[in-house]
Protein backbone atom coordinates (compact mmCIF):
# COMPACT_ATOMS: atom_id res chain seq x y z
CA UNK A 1 0.00 0.00 0.00
CA UNK A 2 1.20 3.51 -0.72
CA UNK A 3 0.91 6.40 1.73
CA UNK A 4 1.46 10.07 1.04
CA UNK A 5 2.70 11.97 4.09
CA UNK A 6 2.19 15.72 3.74
CA UNK A 7 3.94 17.98 6.23
CA UNK A 8 4.11 21.58 7.29
CA UNK A 9 6.74 23.10 9.56
CA UNK A 10 5.80 26.16 11.60
CA UNK A 11 8.18 29.10 11.83
CA UNK A 12 8.63 28.34 15.54
CA UNK A 13 9.96 24.84 14.78
CA UNK A 14 11.75 25.51 11.50
CA UNK A 15 15.33 25.85 12.80
CA UNK A 16 15.12 22.79 15.08
CA UNK A 17 13.51 20.70 12.34
CA UNK A 18 16.23 21.59 9.83
CA UNK A 19 18.94 20.78 12.40
CA UNK A 20 17.42 17.37 13.13
CA UNK A 21 16.96 16.62 9.44
CA UNK A 22 20.58 17.53 8.70
CA UNK A 23 22.10 15.54 11.57
CA UNK A 24 19.89 12.44 11.76
CA UNK A 25 19.45 11.56 8.06
CA UNK A 26 15.77 10.59 8.51
CA UNK A 27 15.28 7.22 6.83
CA UNK A 28 12.34 4.90 7.45
CA UNK A 29 12.79 1.53 9.18
CA UNK A 30 13.24 -1.79 7.38
CA UNK A 31 10.00 -2.83 5.72
CA UNK A 32 9.02 0.76 4.91
CA UNK A 33 10.18 2.01 1.52
CA UNK A 34 10.38 5.74 0.89
CA UNK A 35 9.63 6.15 -2.81
CA UNK A 36 10.66 9.80 -2.67
CA UNK A 37 10.53 13.01 -0.67
CA UNK A 38 9.74 16.44 -2.13
CA UNK A 39 10.09 19.87 -0.53
CA UNK A 40 8.32 23.09 -1.52
CA UNK A 41 11.03 25.67 -1.97
CA UNK A 42 11.06 28.15 0.90
CA UNK A 43 7.74 27.22 2.54
CA UNK A 44 8.50 24.53 5.12
CA UNK A 45 5.99 22.26 3.39
CA UNK A 46 6.43 19.06 1.46
CA UNK A 47 5.44 15.44 1.08
CA UNK A 48 6.90 11.97 0.96
CA UNK A 49 5.55 8.83 -0.67
CA UNK A 50 5.97 5.52 1.18
CA UNK A 51 5.25 1.97 0.05
CA UNK A 52 4.65 -0.51 2.87
CA UNK A 53 2.40 -3.08 4.45
CA UNK A 54 3.98 -2.25 7.82
CA UNK A 55 1.69 0.41 9.24
CA UNK A 56 3.35 0.13 12.65
CA UNK A 57 6.79 0.89 11.19
CA UNK A 58 5.41 3.80 9.18
CA UNK A 59 3.62 5.13 12.26
CA UNK A 60 6.81 4.91 14.33
CA UNK A 61 8.73 6.84 11.69
CA UNK A 62 6.03 9.53 11.48
CA UNK A 63 5.77 9.84 15.27
CA UNK A 64 9.51 10.52 15.37
CA UNK A 65 8.74 13.92 13.82
CA UNK A 66 5.41 14.66 15.53
CA UNK A 67 7.00 16.96 18.12
CA UNK A 68 8.14 19.38 15.40
CA UNK A 69 6.12 18.84 12.23
CA UNK A 70 2.39 18.87 11.47
CA UNK A 71 1.68 15.80 9.29
CA UNK A 72 -1.17 14.17 7.44
CA UNK A 73 -1.01 10.57 6.30
CA UNK A 74 -3.13 9.74 3.25
CA UNK A 75 -3.43 6.26 1.71
CA UNK A 76 -3.22 6.64 -2.07
CA UNK A 77 -3.75 4.38 -5.09
CA UNK A 78 -2.54 4.55 -8.68
CA UNK A 79 -4.60 5.22 -11.81
CA UNK A 80 -5.02 1.57 -12.76
CA UNK A 81 -6.44 0.79 -9.31
CA UNK A 82 -8.89 3.69 -9.53
CA UNK A 83 -10.02 2.36 -12.90
CA UNK A 84 -10.60 -1.09 -11.35
CA UNK A 85 -12.49 0.48 -8.44
CA UNK A 86 -14.74 2.28 -10.92
CA UNK A 87 -15.53 -1.03 -12.63
CA UNK A 88 -13.34 -0.42 -15.68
Amino acid sequence: MKYMVVWSISEDNFKETIERFATENPQPPDGVTMVGRWHEMGTGKGFALFDTDDTVGLSQYIMGWADLVDQQIVPVIEDQDVTKALGG
